[in-house]
């Protein structure tokens, strides 16, 4: 949350086009904040995008796309809605069709937990780059937290719960800990 993860995922996919080369953009369908297919930036830029659900097979639809299309390089967006077996999907895109996947998305739940598709890509992803989110201290953010109305860390409910800015603030751990463990309002939205 709030790191640039969208605004360097379109960045790369942009310099690849500005090459001559082609690419395939994914997001999550469940992720219809700006519309269906859309892949936003917090900083007003966007691009269209095709749609994964959890039963997409990420291999299949890369495969018939990607030869009919001259495809170089696959964008993942949302990652952390990916499926144990679509990373592993993924994984056969990068091995057996020779194109790099980028894919990008948050590690962990407003409860501290790991999603399922970034515990299997910090298993087997060939490399990992973080990009940095900040605490309202100014330290690094690790974490996240999901606040109600009023500010205060949700602590119970779905693992999923799409939202933007007004639901999720991003937290370094102390900061996290607090407002997860003590109930306190978390700065920022109060």
């Amino acid at each position: 949350m709030n790191a640039g993860k969208t605004t360097g995922l379109l960045q790369a996919a942009f310099n690849y086009r500005e090459r001559g080369m082609e690419v395939l953009l994914f997001t999550a369908a469940l992720d219809d904040r700006y519309g269906r297919g859309l892949i936003k930036s917090r900083i007003g830029i966007d691009a269209e995008a095709h749609l994964f659900g959890a039963d997409t097979n990420l291999f299949t639809e890369i495969s018939s796309l990607a030869e009919a299309q001259n495809i170089r390089c696959v964008f993942i967006d949302e990652s952390q809605f990916l499926s144990y077996n679509q990373v592993w999907q993924l994984a056969r895109v990068v091995d057996d069709l020779g194109l790099p996947v980028m894919a990008y998305g948050i590690r962990t739940d407003f409860q501290g937990k790991l999603f399922p598709g970034c515990q299997a890509l910090m298993a087997i992803a060939d490399e990992m780059r973080e990009v940095k989110a900040i605490c309202h201290c100014g330290r690094k953010a690790t974490m996240v937290v999901r606040a109600d109305e009023n500010g205060k860390a949700i602590t119970e409910g779905a693992q999923v719960e799409v939202g933007g800015n007004d639901r999720y603030i991003p937290l370094c751990r102390s900061h996290w800990r607090s407002a997860y463990e003590d109930g306190e309002i978390v700065k920022g939205i109060e």
